[in-house]
């Protein structure tokens, strides 16, 4: 019924888009066209769990679980915490502002070397103290793994060693030959000892007695407590999807935004182990959204030769095999600066979001880049317009036309329109867009070590606005430390004004035999659409004149509507900019204008 639905929707669509909006990037076309392919169906299901109770009680305190001010952003990054409560308070507040989902920063698997002694050492050739207590028997991890697999045949030797670090722990299922592999508890910290095949196949026989061979090590640094359990279970409490990240991949030293072909073995195998614990234990909790892979890349038109996309489609394989109907969500990044030989126009990072589509991850959400600096939030007709202040520090005195070969808007657009493709091709994937509620500096650094600064809702809003209808849902990064520093905090702005209108979207569309326009966006209801022109400005409420669709049939972010109210386009001179401005029932208006036109 639902696909009966989605199709009858598209049809609609395409009989009242012989005329819409222009929002195009570079050269003026007379006529854009609506996508009308019929969509994806949503990966994972766009329906978030439902909460357990209206509040609970644990040893942190008391907890309300139903949304205070909820918001266009719907998914936050979160960073590891060694305080359980923090993890708490965090989603408490995620979800009081409308957030349902939850992705986790993750760590890095590193090739390591060690001391004679079997110690094993950092970068820079000292002591690493954090598996400094990992010793069996008195003597080092190392060395005990060594020695089991001597017992087996005289010439096995361990050859690399790799170390991971995490605050989860893990059960029986991360094991394959218990003969060499188990965990060694020490003081608040538990190791998981893992050997395996340099290749990455992973021998299921357990035979290390047939001829002496070379193995890797992996030493994986856990806790005792499972941090994922505890973030699962918040995520039952509040009716949220939580994302765990997945091990990134040792980084080329000679090119460190590439994956190390080297170790790409070694990663899989300790993927694969990870994954066949969490499906013995936890692939059927309905808050485990997916999975996360934390390794970004840019988008650009050479992201085919990547490396690293291995790493995504090798990952994506084990995913299905050990966690099917999960998603694999990345989250790459995208520069649009012109002064930069790596600059990338919104076709050719439509491009690389093809070839990210074929490794097989389910949700791809391209960073807006605007936190960086790397891309711009303008209109078509703000290309002369100066940019931002805050830019600055990243382009220069310039106009946007000049610094960027486009607007998020039509990145978002360009990559809506791929997905679309890909979907035709079999591919099933999501667009999500991430906003970065940061600037590029600021005079009060919201990290430690992090020149990054406080931004405000406005321009939150306004890079909501830009990601348009092109996007499936919309998240941020991040929440810690980002959304909650300085005074007021964002945290602080969104929960006083989360009413406020956001329009994101309009396009000229005609119902029965009337002209009018049809918006796009958050907190619509019983709201006035402002049309302002050469000619004039005309208010219409849409209770009065128009109606109001507040469950569009298109795959649409949580919250989004549709209004619709009648306006006889041909008073509008062809090709003249449009504004177009959405005011809520207490006043509010939405502070970025829709810039649109028609061209006949």
């Amino acid at each position: 019924m639902r696909w009966l639905l989605l199709v009858l929707g598209v049809a609609i669509l395409a009989a009242v888009a012989a005329v819409v909006i222009v929002l195009q990037p570079g050269p003026e076309r007379k006529v854009a066209a609506v996508v009308t392919t019929t969509p994806a169906k949503p990966t994972p299901s766009a329906e978030a769990p439902t909460p357990k109770v209206s509040e609970f009680t644990d040893d942190c305190g008391t907890f309300e679980t139903r949304e205070k001010a909820p918001y266009a952003v719907t998914g936050y990054w979160i960073t590891p915490r060694s305080n359980p409560c923090t993890w708490r308070k965090q989603l408490k507040e995620i979800h009081d502002v409308g957030g349902d989902t939850i992705i986790r920063i993750g760590y890095g698997l590193q090739f390591r070397t060690v001391s004679s002694s079997g110690e094993i050492l950092t970068r820079d050739g000292e002591l690493d103290s954090l598996y400094k207590g990992c010793r069996e028997d008195g003597m080092s991890c190392h060395d005990a793994a060594e020695r089991d697999l001597m017992k087996a045949h005289p010439d096995n030797r361990i050859g690399r060693t790799y170390v991971y670090r995490t605050d989860e722990s893990f059960g029986p299922d991360l094991f394959r030959c218990p003969e060499v592999e188990h965990a060694v508890k020490a003081g608040k910290r538990t190791y998981f000892r893992i050997i395996t095949q340099p290749d990455g196949s992973d021998d299921s026989t357990c035979d290390f007695s047939g001829k002496g061979a070379s193995y890797d090590l992996i030493l994986v640094a856990g806790a005792p407590t499972d941090s994922l359990t505890q973030l699962l279970d918040l995520g039952d409490q509040f009716g949220m999807r939580v994302y765990p990240a997945l091990p990134l991949a040792p980084r080329d030293p000679k090119t460190p935004i590439r994956a190390n072909k080297k170790h790409l073995g070694t990663l899989t195998t300790l993927t694969r182990r990870i994954l066949q614990d969490y499906g013995a234990r936890v692939a059927d909790r309905d808050s485990l959204g997916g999975v996360y892979q934390p390794f970004e890349v840019q988008m650009s038109d050479t992201l085919a030769s990547n490396p690293t996309l291995e790493v995504y489609a090798d990952q994506h394989t084990i995913v299905e095999q050990e966690l099917p109907g999960k998603p694999i969500l990345i989250s790459p990044y995208m520069d649009a600066r012109k002064r930069k030989a790596f600059g990338q126009t919104p076709k050719q990072v439509a491009e690389a979001f093809k070839e990210l589509a074929k490794t097989g991850v389910g949700i791809i959400a391209p960073q807006d880049s605007r936190g960086t600096g790397k891309v711009g939030l303008f209109w078509p007709d703000e290309r002369g317009a100066e940019v931002d202040e805050r830019l600055r520090t990243m382009v220069g005195d310039a106009t946007y036309g000049a610094a960027y070969h486009g607007s998020t808007r039509d990145y978002y657009r360009e990559m809506s329109l791929a997905r679309e493709e890909m979907v035709q091709a079999g591919y099933q994937v999501d667009l999500w867009a991430n906003v970065e509620a940061f600037e590029p500096s600021g005079e009060q650094s919201c990290a430690p070590q992090n020149p990054r600064g406080k931004t405000d809702k406005k321009r939150l809003d306004q890079a909501v606005t830009m990601t348009g209808r092109y996007v499936q849902k919309v998240v941020s990064y991040m929440w810690s430390d980002f959304m909650t520093c300085g005074e007021p905090s964002l945290e602080k702005e969104i929960t006083a004004d989360w009413r406020r209108p956001i329009a994101v979207d309009a396009i000229r569309h005609s119902r029965d035999i009337q002209d009018g326009v049809e918006v796009r966006g958050y907190n619509l209801k019983d709201g006035a659409v402002s049309v302002e022109w050469s000619g004039g400005v005309r208010d219409l409420v849409v209770s009065e004149v128009g109606w109001l669709d507040e469950n569009p049939l298109e795959e649409l972010p949580e919250g989004m509507v549709t209004a619709w109210v009648p306006f006889d386009w041909s008073q509008v001179p062809a090709g003249e900019w449009v504004r177009i401005t959405v005011k809520g029932p207490a006043g509010l208006t939405s502070t970025e204008p829709l810039h649109v036109r028609i061209t006949t």
